[in-house]
């Protein structure tokens, strides 16, 4: 054994020797965890920088107990996140209820529509979930290994190659937001509005760049909870700012104003929260500027394609807002399929980000020790979950579109009349759902591998398709902007399936086929209990908001009671490992 083997070895023996002082599992003993049986229940949420070996001989496993109380932490973790993200997302809904009240959807507040659509596309392109899903692999990678002071360096120097190249690009754009938002036309009659009050909120960029490493640092440690908090205190900030702000402003400007400085100040929250849980790792962020270090280009090699991949979903965004602003109506459509596409990402966030982000590092960690039979059943068991998921919310969303937007936003300056607009645009929305859910998740499974150009070429393919799309369907309506991106979502993952099985061999096709046929037919029932029941009870208890909570009420419990009773009845077996979640939560 040379110097530097032996050297690693008192190390890891000494961190072992502290965690089993604190009564932890030990990272390289012989009785660490496996991963058999179903992913999500999987030991890894109390191992932050758990070391996995390969595989070792069935008679081995004979020898060893099995760790089946260690299996649900995982799980619990995953259900931590999902409740997190779920609650996040439910004070989302709040703030837009109460931005709806005080803004509408028609007139200026489409100007901070735009304002807010070109720092968004940029944070997506060079910040937050691209850097941090480019980090991740090359971070866990590193960790695996046992070079964790390099890990560290690695960190600290694109925390700071981030902070101050998102710094210029910031000071770049506030020079230059005339002619970019001079490319939407003259969106909320109030073009030099949407000017300010993008340069107000330019600087998230930079802030959501910073957070990408710390993020992603904490994932990589298998640490979700308080990431998947931040945007919980990132809503209540603006609401906080809303309430606060905007009944002391005495004009529609200086309102919209107060709205965009509490999104600035709601991001430094975000940003700094999770700070204090990097104490007590391995490491700790410097004052470091190593860009020569190979792994510190890696990442930057490996960003370009996450970058243009996750990116080009957002770019996406833009050209809908385009469409909307120049072509359809400037003062109401994009400000109307922002609202709908909030709804509609509502179990996307609850569901689908939950179960990705969990399972990330796991499918990172699987590519690193090629164990490519792991990676597919954790890719299949994503898959399903999701299908389980988001095709009855789905349905229910489209179903009653307009019974959730009525209830949601239509008070104040949110009028009847912009209530329909919304809801075709949320029904169409609908129909790619369960489709988004699967992108993300598979798009995950290629960072996963580092074959990141692939994702990228399918979103570039769905960039110029979602162009023409738009350009098509358009004339009929802001709905139509709305199908194009549904439709786009049913080609990208079609695509993305596709190149993985042809990369992997095989995805498990059969078991995630069946268990989307079963959840179709349980939905088809749903969405005829939902009308059903919704439609007689809202014409007899009429429209005040207690009437509405009473008629969608009763249709929404009585469609998650009806989906669970076909579910039972198909044998749908997502629906046992639901069932099994919930118990192990009661122990916990």
């Amino acid at each position: 054994m040379s110097d530097g083997q032996r050297e690693r070895e008192l190390r890891r023996l000494e961190r072992d020797r502290r965690r089993r002082e604190r009564g932890l599992p030990t990272y390289f003993d012989d009785s660490g965890t496996t991963f058999e049986g179903w992913p999500l229940l999987t030991d890894m949420a109390e191992q932050p920088t758990m070391v996995l070996r390969p595989a070792r001989r069935r008679e081995q496993f004979d020898e060893v107990p099995a760790l089946e109380p260690t299996r649900p932490r995982l799980a619990v973790s995953t259900a931590i996140f999902a409740a997190a993200t779920g609650l996040s997302r439910v004070l989302g809904l709040v703030r837009e209820v109460i931005a709806s009240y005080y803004f509408g959807a028609a007139g200026k507040i489409n100007a901070f529509t735009v304002a807010f659509q070109v720092p968004n596309l940029v944070r997506a392109l060079v910040a937050d979930a691209a850097l941090s899903s480019a980090f991740v692999p090359v971070f866990s990678e590193l960790l695996e290994k046992g070079e964790r002071k390099r890990a560290w360096r690695v960190a600290s120097s694109l925390f700071w190659l981030m902070l101050l190249g998102l710094t210029g690009l910031t000071v770049i754009f506030i020079l230059v937001a005339p002619w970019v938002i001079s490319l939407f036309g003259n969106p909320g009659h109030d073009r030099a509005l949407a000017v300010g009050l993008s340069r107000v909120l330019f600087p998230i960029v930079t802030l959501l760049g910073v957070s990408g490493i710390v993020v992603g640092i904490l994932n990589s440690y298998d640490h979700f909870t308080v990431p998947a908090l931040t945007p919980v205190f990132w809503n209540l900030a603006i609401i906080i700012g809303l309430a606060l702000g905007v009944p002391q402003a005495h004009s529609m400007n200086a309102k919209l104003y107060v709205y965009a400085v509490s999104i600035l100040i709601a991001t430094f929250v975000q940003v700094f929260l999770p700070m204090p849980w990097l104490r007590g790792r391995d490491g700790r962020l410097q004052l470091v500027l190593d860009w020569r270090d190979p792994a510190v280009k890696r990442v930057f090699v490996l960003m370009v394609p996450v970058t243009l991949g996750l990116g080009l979903i957002n770019v996406n965004a833009v050209i809908d807002t385009f469409f909307a602003s120049r072509l359809i109506n400037g003062s109401l459509a994009p400000t109307a399929i922002q609202k709908a596409f909030l709804v509609y990402m509502l179990p996307q966030g609850m569901f689908s980000v939950a179960i990705a982000t969990v399972l990330f590092p796991s499918l990172s960690r699987f590519a690193t020790r090629g164990d490519m039979e792991g990676f597919r059943r954790t890719v299949s068991t994503g898959l399903r979950q999701i299908a389980f998921l988001l095709v009855p919310a789905a349905v229910v969303s489209a179903v009653l579109a307009e019974p959730i937007v009525r209830i949601l936003f239509q008070r104040g300056h949110f009028l009847p009349p912009q209530t329909p607009v919304v809801a075709g645009a949320l029904a169409a929305f609908s129909a790619g759902l369960v489709f988004n859910g699967a992108m993300l998740m598979l798009n995950r499974a290629f960072f996963s591998l580092q074959s990141n150009w692939i994702p990228t070429t399918v979103a570039l393919g769905n960039l110029f398709l979602n162009a023409l799309l738009d350009l098509a369907f358009y004339r009929v309506g802001v709905w139509g902007i709305a199908l194009s991106t549904a439709v786009c979502n049913v080609a990208g993952t079609w695509a993305l399936i596709a190149l993985l099985r042809r990369r992997l061999g095989r995805v498990d096709g059969g078991a995630i086929a069946m268990t989307t046929a079963k959840v179709a037919v349980a939905s088809a029932v749903v969405a005829a209990v939902a009308w059903t029941i919704w439609h007689p009870l809202d014409s007899a208890v009429g429209r005040s908001f207690g009437g509405q909570v009473v008629s969608l009420g009763t249709a929404l419990a009585a469609s998650l009671a009806t989906y669970l009773v076909c579910c039972r009845l198909l044998q749908v077996r997502e629906l046992e490992t639901l069932l099994s979640l919930r118990t192990r939560l009661r122990r916990t």
